[in-house]
């Protein structure tokens, strides 16, 4: 099978304009991938985040590992199938669900061991254990298992991250071999600039699909986010992908489209809906709130999706105050929709030359300036 195929179809300063083609459907980028953990979205079905504007769906191959197993998912004919979605996915390793069971785990060279969250059992998860499950999983695009230091952390300490997720990077793409679907590698060090570059150095002559920025947006703060991205944005490979994981708030995305990257991920737009916070075009609405209570207005009178063409903040603040699910669903719908239209809106500037106007012109939640 040919190796996926990324297309670069326009540039605007750093910022790029491009077309992933995968095993199950096109990709068109800048994009945004909602996160089904366990390969569902919370509260919102996948032709609802379809007809939201998604392309491709993120899932968590270690959460998946656990819970149903992988054997599971595979008896269906893989994950696509499994959760009844047709188009673009992409499995996750699980070096961030590791990084965040500090307290369970103990990580060596040849993997890392840790109790289940689940039930507490002993489990093991290597770089070869990664990459078998994940293609029992079936999806598109797979991650290789990385470390990922937290922050603050010392140089040293993220340097021995940086050289234990160049040895399972090598490991990972041995075992993936020319199996079908895109591997990607991913970029370590921290906030150290000559980390970052020396963890980018090791992955480029591996000859990855794709290449992705990790351990960012685990609470050092935007301006030093940025500062990263603005260094090594520019020197990853320019005809391949760039995935920047785990970082979703709008002004974020925007930052990070304006440096060259391609792939988002994140929580923020599907937790939020559920604890009912909207992203609107006026910035972020808190739907509980008692002033939404006899408010006739629509979530956002300037969005066209379904929401906000049916249902008023008074509705949506009931639902909200009665904690009832459907209220979280329909939050995070409307969510979806908010996000996908901001990608849709970056993709169409960067085509037309004006992503400058675009970010300055965005009422966004945050600072967008940067």
């Amino acid at each position: 099978m040919a190796r996926p195929r990324f297309d670069l179809l326009a540039r605007d300063g750093e910022a790029r304009r491009g077309r992933l083609h995968l095993p199950h459907g096109i990709v068109e980028t800048p994009a945004f991938m909602p996160v089904g953990t366990y390969g569902g979205l919370r509260a919102v079905s996948p032709e609802e985040a379809r007809l939201a504007g998604a392309q491709i769906l993120l899932g968590n191959a270690f959460h998946l590992m656990l819970r149903p197993g992988a054997g599971v998912v595979a008896a269906h004919g893989g994950l696509h199938r499994f959760v009844g979605w047709d188009g673009p996915m992409l499995t996750d390793s699980g070096g961030y669900q590791v990084f965040s069971l500090a307290a369970r785990r103990e990580v060596r060279d040849e993997g890392v061991r840790f109790r289940s969250p689940v039930d507490g059992a002993p489990v093991f998860l290597s770089p070869r254990r990664s990459m078998d499950i994940q293609q029992r999983l079936g999806a598109d695009i797979f991650m290789a298992l990385d470390e990922c230091a937290p922050y603050p952390a010392t140089e040293t300490v993220v340097r021995k991250a940086v050289d234990r997720s160049l040895l399972w990077a090598r490991i990972c793409r041995e075992r993936h071999g020319d199996r079908p679907g895109a591997l990607f590698g991913i970029v370590q060090g921290g906030v150290y600039p000559e980390l970052r570059e020396q963890a980018l150095a090791g992955l480029v002559p591996l000859d990855f699909d794709g290449y992705a920025l990790g351990g960012l947006s685990v609470g050092e703060s935007p301006a030093l986010m940025r500062e990263v991205l603005s260094h090594i944005g520019s020197l990853m490979p320019a005809d391949r992908p760039r995935y920047l994981m785990g970082v979703g708030k709008p002004a974020d995305l925007v930052a990070a489209v304006r440096r060259g990257m391609d792939l988002f991920d994140c929580v923020i737009p599907t937790r939020n809906g559920r604890n009912g916070q909207l992203f609107t075009s006026a910035g972020l609405l808190r739907i509980g709130n008692a002033e939404h209570r006899r408010s006739l207005l629509p979530p956002d009178p300037e969005c066209g999706c379904p929401i906000c063409r049916n249902y008023s903040r008074a509705y949506l603040h009931h639902l909200d105050r009665c904690r009832d699910s459907l209220g979280g669903r329909l939050n995070t719908v409307h969510n979806l929709h908010y996000y996908h239209g901001l990608m849709r809106g970056l993709r169409e500037a960067i085509e037309q030359g004006e992503l400058e106007s675009f970010a300055r012109g965005s009422r966004l939640h945050g600072d967008a300036e940067n």
